[in-house]
């Protein structure tokens, strides 16, 4: 069982909580507080432009103590954004995240962000595969033993 993206997204849900460049800091964390999440894309007439999470604005804060929080999220933003597309496997989603050491990553179709996934759904899925397999094969074994 080879688990996808689009898989990932029909279970948890494809809602996207998203913000626009001249949206303010305070504005996208109260957003991130109230939905708990920790992650929006930044959209601008309906494309991604940019993305911006916790972590961000964790290290401006660490870099710049004094950062306004009308500052607007299109000048912090991370960019440009990695993506991952719904046919893709939640192991492709795995390297990715490990070499860039991202922690969520936007859904991408037809150049617009249809969902958002997070380290946590991909290891989730990950372990879920691990345990079918193992269960698999203690089966096959004991069908062998009997």
């Amino acid at each position: 069982m080879v688990t996808t993206v689009r898989d990932i997204l029909r279970e948890k849900g494809d809602h996207v909580w998203s913000v626009q460049p001249d949206t303010h800091l305070l504005r996208a964390l109260v957003l991130m507080t109230e939905r708990n999440i920790g992650f929006v894309p930044v959209l601008e007439d309906g494309k991604i432009v940019g993305v911006f999470s916790e972590r961000d604005f964790a290290r401006l804060l660490a870099e710049q103590s004094d950062l306004p929080l009308d500052t607007p999220v299109g000048e912090v933003m991370v960019h440009p954004v990695y993506f991952v597309y719904p046919d893709q496997t939640v192991e492709d989603c795995m390297t990715v995240m490990s070499a860039k050491h991202f922690r969520h990553l936007p859904v991408m179709q037809d150049e617009r962000c249809i969902g958002v996934i997070s380290i946590g759904d991909v290891i989730k899925r990950i372990m879920l595969e691990k345990d079918i397999a193992i269960e698999n094969l203690e089966n096959l074994l004991w069908a062998n033993l009997i």
